[in-house]
């Protein structure tokens, strides 16, 4: 790996475990940078890009408060330096807060053309996607999570343009199991919190009243219902949702059930349907030769893992205790086919909570008109 550069996301846990520790880490705020200036400026043959932070700094295309984006960098960055990475910095025009033993440095963009806009109009949900950057096991990139539920926010937001716009992707969330195996990042649960429920706020302060923050990711789960709930409570006038992950609803689950190869178990993490996903979208990035099933997860009657998980009890186990790789399922049984069609129902599926965000908003909207109207409130 030496004399490269790196796309950390792209790689799979076990290359991050390899990794010299002395190896730079570079988390740009924002795109367009030019990688050989940077390894230039660093003096460094080899350097290793995390995924970009997209929004949160001042001047970016949605700035939160500092002192919550300063919280955001340190959970992103606590993971890499807990593993032992010691050569981390953040590129960007502006010195933003650094948190310890992490230096700034600063290069402007090579180009902006590629810099994200919004035209934000209450005719419009605006999407929130997040994904994350974990261990995906042996065969799966980093930022699998992320590219999946990228895709499904596109294409939502392509196929009702007039009635969805997205931001772009958010690549870190929260994970609770970084001890298990190498790579996986972790924000923290109430950083994370904070941040996704600043980034409503600035969407709402600039005129969003109907949001929708979408997971590629479980563990973001229950953080986004909290955000949810708190924004419910913090900003009435605009309508707020998420829902559990992509492709788990009715038109999902009847859509796995149609296509699926693997058993009950053969789907919880990097199994069968993300490793469909990843084939149908980057196939470049599957190393299929590395592909391990796991599905002999320690199932009872109320708490078991699959995609759609239905059992009662919820519990976090350590994940050593049902994974060797840290894949949940049964990857082998993976295809590009079944990815095209697991990605057509995501986005359907999608697309009605859409139009279901917007009825929400257009009837409670008309009633408290009609309550005003006749003085009740």
């Amino acid at each position: 790996m030496a004399g490269a550069n790196l796309n950390y996301g792209e790689l799979t846990w076990p290359e991050v475990a390899a990794l010299p520790r002395q190896t730079p880490l570079v988390l740009p705020l924002g795109s367009g940078y030019d990688h050989r200036q940077v390894a230039e400026t660093l003096g460094e043959p080899s350097v290793c890009w995390l995924p970009a932070v997209p929004y949160g700094w001042r001047g970016s295309l949605l700035p939160v408060a500092e002192h919550v984006f300063e919280l955001a960098l340190a959970g992103i960055l606590s993971a890499p330096l807990e593993e032992g990475f010691r050569n981390i910095c953040i590129l960007s025009e502006d010195p933003p807060p650094l948190p310890s033993l992490v230096r700034h440095l600063p290069l402007e963009p090579a180009t902006t053309a590629d810099r994200p806009s919004l035209s934000l109009s209450k005719e419009r949900v605006v999407l929130i996607p997040v994904g994350h950057t974990e261990q995906h096991g042996l065969h799966l990139p980093m930022n699998t999570d992320t590219i999946i539920i990228e895709a499904i926010a596109q294409g939502v937001a392509a196929g009702i343009p007039e009635q969805a716009e997205t931001l772009p992707v958010f690549p870190y969330g929260a994970s609770t199991h970084r001890r298990s195996f190498a790579g996986t990042f972790n924000m923290g649960g109430r950083a994370f919190e904070d941040f996704m429920l600043a980034v409503v706020g600035g969407l709402v302060e600039a005129g969003a009243d109907r949001l929708y923050l979408m997971s590629g990711h479980g563990g973001n789960m229950s953080f986004l219902v909290n955000v949810v709930k708190y924004a419910g409570e913090r900003f009435p006038g605009a309508f707020t949702a998420t829902a559990y992950l992509h492709t788990s609803g009715r038109i999902g689950a009847q859509a796995l059930e149609r296509h699926r190869r693997s058993r009950r178990g053969g789907m919880g993490h990097a199994g069968e349907l993300e490793t469909s996903f990843l084939l149908h979208l980057r196939p470049d990035l599957c190393r299929m030769d590395r592909a391990v099933d796991e599905t002999e997860f320690i199932s009872t009657e109320n708490y078991f893992m699959d995609w759609i998980e239905s059992g009662e009890l919820i519990a976090n186990p350590p994940w050593e205790d049902d994974t060797q790789t840290g894949a949940y399922g049964a990857g082998t049984l993976a295809t590009a086919e079944n990815g095209e069609h697991w990605l057509a129902a995501a986005i359907e599926e999608k697309i009605g909570h859409v139009r279901e965000i917007h009825e929400q908003q257009d009837r409670r909207l008309a009633k408290r008109r009609a309550l005003k109207d006749a003085g009740i409130s």
